[in-house]
């Protein structure tokens, strides 16, 4: 299988951490909230849509920051 360019994980990073982070943490939130009843499924899937649109273009953001950041107080190799 072909492998996508270095260039791409600036980009694909992000998208597969929001993916997956926040399909998780709603689905705990939303089943937390109205426990296994009828259209939780729909629900989490909502919830996890709205959650994955803030999520990736706010991890796109903070990224590059936090990097700066904990660079400023984590020793380099």
């Amino acid at each position: 299988m072909k492998k996508l360019p270095a260039r791409t994980m600036h980009f694909a990073l992000p998208l597969a951490l929001t993916l997956v982070m926040t399909f998780f943490v709603s689905g705990v939130a939303t089943i937390r909230a109205i426990g296994f009843a009828d259209g939780m499924l729909s629900s989490w899937m909502e919830s996890w849509t709205a959650s994955w649109l803030m999520a990736f273009p706010i991890m796109l953001f903070l990224m590059p920051v936090m990097r700066r950041l904990l660079g400023r107080v984590i020793e380099q190799k």
